[in-house]
Protein backbone atom coordinates (compact mmCIF):
# COMPACT_ATOMS: atom_id res chain seq x y z
CA UNK A 1 0.00 0.00 0.00
CA UNK A 2 0.67 3.64 -0.09
CA UNK A 3 3.59 5.00 2.72
CA UNK A 4 2.41 7.22 5.36
CA UNK A 5 1.45 9.93 4.28
CA UNK A 6 4.27 12.38 3.22
CA UNK A 7 4.13 15.25 1.26
CA UNK A 8 5.55 14.00 -2.33
CA UNK A 9 5.94 15.05 -5.96
CA UNK A 10 2.84 14.22 -8.58
CA UNK A 11 4.99 11.75 -10.26
CA UNK A 12 5.68 9.70 -6.99
CA UNK A 13 2.13 9.89 -6.39
CA UNK A 14 1.35 8.24 -9.76
CA UNK A 15 4.22 5.81 -9.32
CA UNK A 16 2.58 4.43 -5.75
CA UNK A 17 -1.35 4.81 -7.20
CA UNK A 18 0.11 1.93 -9.80
CA UNK A 19 0.44 -0.07 -6.94
CA UNK A 20 -2.75 -0.16 -6.04
CA UNK A 21 -5.05 -3.02 -7.05
CA UNK A 22 -7.58 -2.33 -9.30
CA UNK A 23 -10.41 -1.84 -6.70
CA UNK A 24 -8.34 0.60 -4.49
CA UNK A 25 -7.73 2.19 -7.78
CA UNK A 26 -11.22 2.95 -8.66
CA UNK A 27 -12.10 4.09 -5.45
CA UNK A 28 -9.34 6.95 -5.17
CA UNK A 29 -10.80 8.11 -8.52
CA UNK A 30 -14.10 7.72 -7.38
CA UNK A 31 -13.38 9.97 -4.13
CA UNK A 32 -11.31 12.48 -6.65
CA UNK A 33 -14.31 13.46 -8.61
CA UNK A 34 -16.31 14.03 -5.55
CA UNK A 35 -14.23 15.90 -4.20
CA UNK A 36 -13.61 18.03 -7.37
CA UNK A 37 -17.97 17.76 -7.93
CA UNK A 38 -18.10 19.36 -4.27
CA UNK A 39 -15.93 22.33 -4.89
CA UNK A 40 -16.96 23.67 -8.57
CA UNK A 41 -19.82 26.43 -9.05
CA UNK A 42 -22.39 25.18 -10.60
CA UNK A 43 -23.30 26.48 -14.37
CA UNK A 44 -26.61 27.97 -12.32
CA UNK A 45 -24.99 29.74 -10.20
CA UNK A 46 -22.21 30.90 -12.50
CA UNK A 47 -25.14 31.98 -14.79
CA UNK A 48 -26.30 33.95 -12.08
CA UNK A 49 -23.59 35.85 -10.81
CA UNK A 50 -23.38 36.68 -15.06
CA UNK A 51 -26.94 37.86 -14.65
CA UNK A 52 -25.82 40.51 -11.43
CA UNK A 53 -22.65 42.07 -13.21
CA UNK A 54 -24.83 42.79 -16.48
CA UNK A 55 -26.88 44.03 -14.04
CA UNK A 56 -24.62 46.35 -12.40
CA UNK A 57 -23.68 47.88 -15.99
CA UNK A 58 -27.32 49.10 -17.10
CA UNK A 59 -27.97 52.25 -17.17
CA UNK A 60 -30.97 54.61 -17.68
CA UNK A 61 -29.19 56.17 -20.82
CA UNK A 62 -29.09 55.17 -24.17
CA UNK A 63 -25.46 53.73 -25.62
CA UNK A 64 -23.68 56.52 -27.67
CA UNK A 65 -23.70 55.93 -31.27
CA UNK A 66 -20.90 55.35 -33.05
CA UNK A 67 -21.08 59.49 -34.43
CA UNK A 68 -20.96 60.45 -30.29
CA UNK A 69 -18.05 57.95 -30.01
CA UNK A 70 -16.08 59.30 -32.49
CA UNK A 71 -16.75 62.70 -31.20
CA UNK A 72 -15.41 62.01 -27.93
CA UNK A 73 -12.41 60.09 -29.11
CA UNK A 74 -11.67 63.53 -31.04
CA UNK A 75 -12.04 65.77 -28.57
CA UNK A 76 -10.09 63.46 -26.06
CA UNK A 77 -6.96 63.83 -28.81
CA UNK A 78 -7.46 67.51 -29.09
CA UNK A 79 -7.38 67.65 -25.24
CA UNK A 80 -4.28 65.25 -24.81
CA UNK A 81 -2.23 66.66 -27.63
CA UNK A 82 -3.11 70.09 -28.23
CA UNK A 83 -3.66 71.38 -25.03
Amino acid sequence: MIEALKPMLLSELKAEVFKLPPSDRLALVTAIVESLHDSLVSTPERAAAAQRMRGLLQTEKLAPTDQDVAMLLEQRRMDKYLF
